[in-house]
Order: C-alpha cells, then sequence, then structure tokens
C-alpha cells in the first residue's frame, strides 16, 4: 500500500495575512483548481541565495506540491550564477530553467531582446488561464520597475530591498562622544548628509574613539573582491549618488547613473567624448572615494570581501556605519543575540537616506531599490511556462505574502507594508518599515532602461574596478578604461542587437561640443570635500515621512 498523500496546506500554514482565513482559502482552492490538469508535473526554477529565497525553496516550494501535485526544484545559486545562466538561456541555450527570480536591473534587457515573455500580454493571452483572478497587481510597489518604457510588464515582484545608510544610533546618541565630534568637527554628530560628513564620522570612529567596550572598532565597512558583486556595488547608484547623471525619474535623462547617454530610446555612448559621464569628473570621485574610505576605514581584510563575505560583519559589532548598506541583510541583522541588537530584540542600529557626494544635485537618484522578480522566458515549454507561472503567483498571492515578508524582510505589496503586523514589528527594523511607508521611497531606483544588455555590460564594472581596488591602476584610468570598454560594448550590440531602440554608438565630439550637450559631464570641482552636514535622526525620520530631502 502506497504513503498517503500530504494534506493540502490550508489558511493556518500561512499566519499572519492580509487576508480573512476565507479569502485566504477561496485563494488556495483556485490554485488546486488551476494546476488539476498539470498534476504529477515538475518545474525547475533558479533564483539567488538570501532569506525571502530561502523561505520560498524550504516552506513555499513544498507547500506548492501538495496543493497542486506540480513538483518544483526551487534552486538557489549566488546572483553572478543566475545572471549567467539566465543569458545563457536568452541566448538560445537549453531551457534548463521554467522560470527566473532575477532583477529588475535586466529591464532594458527584456526589452531589447525578443526572448522574455511579455507578462501583460501573457496574462491576456497563454496564460490567461493560470492567471490568479486576485493576484492584485496595484498592490505591488515595484512594479515600475519591471515595466518598460512602451508600458509593457515583463517581470512580476517577488522580493524588493533598498540600500540605506546603516548607523549605530546607540554610538551616535552617547553624550560624550556627541561632545567629543563637536569639539573636534565643530558640527553636531549625526546622520551624515553629505560625504564630508560621513568621512568625517568614518576618520571619527576610526582614529579618534578606536576602542568601545575593550573592542577595537571602525568607521566604515564595505567590500572590494574582484568579482561579480563589485560590479553591482558600483552599478547600484553608487556613480549617481556622488553626483554623475541627469536629473529624472526614475533614472536619468539623457544620462543614467552607469554614464550611459540615450538619444531618444537608444543608447549613444558612455564615455565623456560621446555625451555620456562613466569617466567623469563625479565618476572619478566616487571610485577615488571608495579606494580611500576601505583603505583608511574599514576593517582588516575587507578589500578582500564580496558582498556575502561582508554583509554579516556590521551585525559582529565593531562597525559605526555603512553608507550604503543593502536591506536584503535586515532579517540577518534582526536576529536576537547579535552584539548590535538588545536582549529584548530592539536594534541598537537604524537606517536612513544615504548621503550623497559633492556632485549631487536636487532631481538627481536619491539611492539604489531593486525588486527580484519573476522572469519567464520564451524558449521553455509552453506547459512549463503555464505551471512556474502558478508557482511564481503562489509565492506573491495575498494569501502568503505577509508570511513571506516576515521572514525575509523584503517586502512587495503595499498592504503588507500599511499592515498591523509590520506596524508591530517595527520597532525591532531600525526604520526600515518607516521608509517603505514614507512617499519617499519611490526615489530608491535600481538600473533603469539605458542599459541595453544587463549581463554583458554589467561584467565590465567589476573587472575594471578591480583593477584599482587591486592598486593597478588610479581612480581616472580605471574609469577611463571602463567608459572605453562600454562604448566598445555598446558598438558591438549596434551591430547584433535589431530594432528601434538598439543601441547607436555615436562618434567622439572635440570637448567644446560635447560639453555644451544637455547632461554633459559636470566640470570638477575646485573642492569636492565641502563642509559636513548631519542632521538628527529623529528629525530625519520627520522630513523622510514627508518625502523630500532635508536641506
Amino acid at each position: 500500500m502506497g504513503r498517503a498523500q500530504a494534506a493540502a496546506p490550508g489558511p493556518e500554514r500561512f499566519q499572519p495575512s492580509t487576508l480573512s482565513r476565507t479569502q485566504q482559502q477561496a485563494e488556495l482552492d483556485w490554485f488546486a483548481q488551476a494546476a488539476q490538469r498539470f498534476r504529477g508535473g515538475r518545474i525547475r526554477v533558479l533564483s539567488e541565495i538570501i532569506a525571502t529565497h530561502e523561505y520560498e525553496a524550504r516552506v513555499l516550494a513544498p507547500a506548492f506540491a501538495q496543493l497542486t501535485g506540480i513538483q518544483v526544484e526551487h534552486e538557489l545559486r549566488p546572483e553572478g550564477d543566475v545572471v549567467r545562466r539566465l543569458r545563457e538561456q536568452m541566448q538560445g541555450g537549453s531551457a534548463l530553467y521554467d522560470a527566473f527570480v532575477n532583477d529588475s536591473d535586466l529591464i532594458g534587457t527584456h526589452w531589447r531582446y525578443d526572448a522574455t515573455v511579455v507578462l501583460s500580454d501573457w496574462m491576456r493571452g497563454e496564460g490567461r488561464e493560470q492567471t490568479l483572478p486576485t493576484l492584485d497587481l496595484k498592490d505591488f510597489i515595484g512594479l515600475a520597475f519591471t515595466t518598460a518604457p512602451n508600458g509593457d510588464l515583463y517581470q512580476l515582484p517577488d522580493q524588493q530591498f533598498a540600500n540605506l545608510y546603516w548607523f549605530r544610533h546607540d554610538w551616535f546618541s552617547r553624550p560624550d562622544l556627541q561632545r567629543r565630534f563637536q569639539a573636534r568637527y565643530g558640527y553636531p554628530l549625526g546622520v551624515p548628509l553629505n560625504w564630508s560628513a560621513y568621512e568625517d564620522i568614518a576618520e571619527f570612529f576610526t582614529d579618534e574613539v578606536r576602542e568601545l567596550d575593550g573592542r577595537r572598532i571602525y568607521g566604515h565597512m564595505d567590500y572590494g573582491k574582484r568579482d561579480p558583486s563589485l560590479g553591482w556595488r558600483f552599478t547600484d547608484a553608487w556613480l549617481s549618488m556622488a553626483g554623475q547623471g541627469s536629473e529624472g525619474y526614475p533614472n536619468g535623462l539623457p544620462v543614467d547613473e552607469w554614464g550611459i547617454r540615450m538619444e531618444g530610446c537608444r543608447p549613444v555612448g558612455a564615455s565623456v567624448v560621446r555625451g555620456g559621464g562613466t569617466n567623469s569628473p563625479a565618476a572619478v570621485y566616487a571610485l577615488d572615494r571608495y579606494l580611500h574610505w576601505m583603505r583608511r576605514f574599514a576593517p582588516p581584510g575587507a578589500l578582500q570581501m564580496d558582498f556575502n563575505q561582508a554583509g554579516p560583519v556590521p551585525g559582529q559589532g565593531a562597525i559605526a556605519q555603512q553608507i550604503f548598506w543593502y536591506t536584503a541583510f535586515t532579517a540577518a541583522m534582526s536576529q536576537r543575540g547579535l552584539p548590535v541588537n538588545h536582549a529584548n530584540g530592539l536594534p541598537k542600529w537604524r537606517v536612513a537616506p544615504s548621503p550623497h557626494g559633492a556632485y549631487w544635485r536636487e532631481g538627481m537618484q536619491r539611492g539604489y531599490q531593486d525588486v527580484g522578480a519573476w522572469t519567464l522566458l520564451k524558449n521553455s515549454a509552453l506547459e512549463q511556462r503555464r505551471m512556474a507561472w502558478l508557482y511564481a503567483q503562489f509565492c506573491v498571492c495575498k494569501t502568503v505574502s505577509l508570511a513571506k515578508s516576515l521572514a525575509g524582510l523584503t517586502f512587495i505589496r503595499d498592504s503588507d507594508i500599511r499592515s498591523a503586523a509590520l506596524t508591530r514589528l517595527a520597532p525591532r527594523l531600525g526604520g526600515l518599515v518607516e521608509f517603505y511607508r514614507s512617499p519617499a521611497r519611490v526615489y530608491w531606483t535600481p538600473t533603469g532602461p539605458n542599459v541595453p544588455d544587463y549581463p554583458r555590460l554589467a561584467e565590465l564594472w567589476w573587472q575594471h574596478v578591480g583593477e584599482a581596488t587591486a592598486g593597478r591602476l588610479k581612480p581616472q584610468q580605471a574609469m577611463d578604461d571602463l567608459a572605453g570598454a562600454m562604448d566598445g560594448a555598446l558598438g558591438e550590440l549596434a551591430r547584433s542587437q535589431k530594432g528601434p531602440c538598439a543601441p547607436q554608438l555615436r562618434a567622439p565630439l572635440p570637448e567644446a561640443q560635447w560639453r555644451a550637450l544637455p547632461g554633459a559631464a559636470q566640470a570638477r570641482l575646485a573642492n569636492e570635500k565641502p563642509g559636513g552636514r548631519t542632521i538628527a535622526y529623529e528629525r530625519l525620520l520627520r522630513i523622510w515621512q514627508l518625502g523630500s530631502d532635508p536641506k
């Protein structure tokens, strides 16, 4: 006699939820009914290794199998592997995966290549019968990031995170340290509003304070290993936070935060001589400050760490601040027992908007935020796509989304953010809930549609920046080489990509001509370290919630 089939999961498995248990049961019943023809099927999906996707693989995939009879192999790999395998399948390789969760940074790629299923068409057409009636697209806070300029939806948000400033609120609040900082620098110790203040604070904790509670401390944390995650460190809006790029939302036009210039919808170059900004004074300044802070104020070994190795370090209790902290690490940072949390679970740390560099102007990109989103490729079999689409929706439906949000703290639905459960949890998350409830959150944006082939162009960043982190090149030469490589890649894409929005590399211009172009690179500032400016965290929160930067 065979084993008894596991009971289908009910609403009690997914608590809390913004739905009533009756509404949850109705959604679960819909999935079971919609999957009847696929019972016994098997799908394979791929996503990066973060807490949210670990929850999906460990909890949601087995629950979906019990509910629908569709077995799910939810594979987790480092983000670099995800992008590489996605690219291989997009280029006509074997359909190893039936769906991917990949970053919305690839929207310019999906838009220009005829390899990705347009979900807005899919939900009206071949996937209509498998589209959840209560999916409620308007409830997703990151849908604009997965929508192309022509209005087509290419990806369904699954998890979302931002880059924010992280700091030890308990240290910043100590009267003795406040007095010492004021005496040394002439202004209050607080949340830095510009890079000058960030640097002063980094110097203060690293060189002036040096030890707290008998432990060596550092005023800065980052990572610099020459691998794909070093590229994300820069493409995730580091240059725009320094002040490279044009004003505009969600990404600067005509020049974006990568330095790529657009004419209409065509990328035409990245170097300053082609009207771009990848090797502009602001971009060189961004790399120079990154290197200076790493070498002067970060703990030993940081330059040899990658994204995943560096992520837990602030939680170990020796870091005063981090200018650029991925909120995807919030779940790990919130664990009881860490030296950065009180015994009752409340944090000693807070998050706030990251400060901006000397070249930054009002209207430029304020910071980076991304959406990991479900993506279907056209070269997977139709029936496989339909099953994968059911699983993707199950992972984001209102029945499960709040419980998943509490596990991974990567919120995707406004209804979850406004829930009573998040209100109760907010004091433990150091300002993260306040950020997502504020109107300001929309100004933190991902890589935009100017980037015509994210997998190919992103590789160039870590390779060339890595020459500077290794000390083999000065910042100006590294960025010049990167801009030249970007131009070369755009030229090759101009020959291979088709369509009205394919790249069209413009010829280099004399300086007088490129400087006259709209959005041309700013001239080098005579003083790249103006006076430091800070603000009290409590005042900042009030301003933040109004949706405007403090002056």
